[in-house]
């Protein structure tokens, strides 16, 4: 497979460049991590710099190099993080876009690339997180809506949220992965509670959601009634499959960043942890390489990620968690003070393991569709 890049390619690469210098001095500062909607409206702001420009889109209609191309150069020229735009523009967008009617396309997807929606995840439940078909949030047709009760946990962005990508139980008498349905709810249909939840690195950007016979209309469905498990899979391919990229690239600039600065500190002296850092210079330049071998791929086969994000993504978020735990090597014990960077990111990047499907389910697709291993029973 080639990995190489063509001359137009390049040629996108060096535009985007260009765009980055000239814009990024003038952004102005970023707000609070606590302020939610200052965080709302300069993500969105953002966006909507970025579609003014010509690349919002990149997400879905460029080609699935181009957007890695889009992701390496942002991240490396230090330009905003999608922050509260990540589930419209990673997971629910491109979900709509490949597998949402015209008029949902025309609906949902230019508010999105303008800035205009922030969306957010209502996947797990308190009883179905890494058994995600197990939930059971019912939803029940009732002429042209269907009403749904239940609750969510760990739904990103639901604070500032206009939409909610919401899985629902609409058979409760089927085989779990058959009874599913995708549907799009608005955030502010009455019956909808949002109540935020703080991480152990104080920040509060999931939310418990509970939904008290909200009436989401049967227009708002993505894909066929009970077919939402298939929906998700696509859902969950992007998030997998190309959603991490640009954090490769910033895992690999905060890596050079610890070499730095364990060099001022004397701590380069241990040869430990030199070995450390550049087994794990080796590991996240193989992850890049997987990551374009990963869209390469997706290319070929219609712009979906297959299984193989699930390598990505399982490898991935072990050697976050390893990044930051040499960076607590490299600090010390000033990794005990918050005010320290990259000791909040070392707090974060323990639930990677856990998002996005767990390690053990990653495991388990890749043992059943890559390797072609037997069910468990």
């Amino acid at each position: 497979m080639d990995l190489s890049y063509t001359p137009e390619e390049e040629d996108f690469r060096a535009r985007l460049q260009d765009w980055l210098v000239r814009v990024l001095p003038a952004l102005p500062p970023k707000p609070s991590p606590d302020d939610w909607p200052g965080r709302r409206a300069y993500d969105l702001a953002w966006q909507r710099r970025l579609h003014d420009a010509g690349y919002a889109d990149v997400h879905w209609d460029a080609s699935p190099t181009l957007r890695l191309i889009f992701l390496e150069e942002t991240e490396r020229a230090g330009a905003p993080y999608v922050g509260a735009n990540f589930v419209g523009l990673l997971h629910a967008g491109p979900t709509i876009a490949a597998e949402g009617t015209a008029d949902q396309r025309a609906r949902w997807l230019p508010p999105i690339l303008r800035g205009e929606e922030v969306w957010c995840q209502g996947f797990s439940e308190p009883g179905a997180g890494s058994d995600l078909a197990a939930l059971r949030t019912r939803a029940w047709r009732d002429g042209d809506a269907y009403v749904v009760t239940g609750s969510k946990i760990w739904t990103s962005h639901a604070e500032v949220a206009d939409w909610c990508e919401l899985l629902v139980r609409t058979d409760p008498g089927a085989p779990k992965h058959r009874g599913i349905t995708w549907l799009a709810m608005p955030m502010d249909a009455p019956g909808v509670t949002v109540r935020p939840l703080r991480t152990l690195a104080g920040s509060a950007e999931f939310a418990e959601v509970f939904l008290d016979e909200v009436r989401v209309p049967v227009a708002n469905r993505v894909g066929d009634e009970n077919d939402g498990w298939r929906v998700t899979m696509v859902t969950l391919s992007f998030e997998r499959g190309t959603a991490f990229a640009g954090e490769v690239v910033a895992c690999r600039r905060v890596l050079g960043e610890l070499a730095v600065e364990a060099r001022k500190n004397g701590r380069w002296d241990d040869p430990a942890l030199r070995r450390r850092l550049g087994r794990l210079d080796a590991e996240f330049r193989a992850l890049w390489r997987l990551t374009q071998w990963n869209v390469s791929a997706a290319e070929a086969s219609g712009g979906v990620p297959g299984a193989g994000g699930s390598v990505f993504k399982l490898r991935y978020s072990h050697a976050r968690q390893e990044l930051y735990d040499a960076a607590a090597q490299v600090l010390g014990p000033d990794c005990l003070d918050l005010d320290r960077p990259w000791a909040l990111e070392r707090l974060s990047s323990l639930s990677y393991t856990i998002a996005a499907g767990t390690s053990q389910v990653q495991h388990s697709i890749i043992a059943e569709r890559i390797l072609g291993l037997p069910k468990g029973r």
